[in-house]
């Protein structure tokens, strides 16, 4: 079984854990070459996007249905018949989880779960790992949530592993493993070393919550219409939290 110091400990080196398939009894360790990131200043928010968002067209949250979030990741549907996410992954996910260190975005039609993106927070690094839609654009809105949230709290760098047309569309670019190495150390800078038994809130590291203080709650209204939910922070701020230079 994976243990949770050991995976800390690899993501604070550039390493990640990977499995063949949901079915696998093991894991393997993956340290590309070339390494996708996404610049926080660099989000590709198109007009069509930035509608869906300030409209809130999906209810959004952050860590409220982890476990729910990391199983819809691993299930196989028609455009990724397999998955890389084994039950050893998901139980050391969840428990890293329970630490503080991994998180959760959800977008909900309703009381349905139709989309987000799970990863692992560590310094001021965050480590995308899976993310998956079942509406159209919930994953494209559950990662500019993410990336408002990353800004509000400080963070620097948002890893996205490998670099597919999707992502790239988004705007995340490749570099070389170097180059990603320096990013690292600079966002591990000062945080607490990669250890269960300390805190994942230093001073030194990103507040993934935030967000959550510096927009305070609306007003109490009518509820919206039923096609349309939002939560304490609207899509309105987070496209306005987008738009804004570092």
């Amino acid at each position: 079984m994976l243990d949770p110091q050991l995976v800390l400990g690899a993501y604070a080196v550039g390493v990640f854990p990977m499995a063949d398939d949901r079915k696998a009894d093991s894991v393997y360790w993956v340290e590309p070459r070339t390494r996708a990131i996404l610049p926080l200043d660099g989000f590709r928010l198109s007009k069509s996007l930035r509608k869906t968002i300030a409209r809130d067209r999906f209810r959004v949250t952050a860590d409220t249905a982890f476990e729910r979030m990391i199983q819809l990741c691993a299930e196989s549907a028609e455009d990724r018949p397999e998955t890389w996410i084994n039950i050893d992954i998901e139980r050391v996910f969840t428990t890293l989880h329970r630490l503080g260190f991994a998180h959760s975005i959800e977008c909900w039609d309703g009381n349905e779960l139709v989309g987000g993106l799970y990863g692992l927070a560590l310094g001021r690094a965050f480590f995308g790992e899976s993310m998956v839609s079942r509406r159209t654009d919930a994953s494209k809105v559950a990662l500019a949530w993410l990336i408002a949230r990353l800004k509000a709290g400080g963070f620097e760098l948002l890893d996205c592993q490998f670099q597919t047309p999707h992502l790239a569309s988004l705007g995340a670019v490749e570099i070389d493993r170097a180059d990603y190495c320096a990013l690292l150390a600079a966002a591990l800078d000062g945080a607490v070393g990669a250890s269960v038994s300390a805190s994942a809130s230093s001073a030194a590291a990103g507040d993934f919550f935030a967000l959550d203080r510096l927009v305070p709650p609306p007003p109490l209204s009518p509820p919206p219409p039923s096609d349309v939910v939002s939560g304490p922070v609207a899509g309105q701020d987070i496209v306005q939290l987008l738009v804004q230079t570092s």
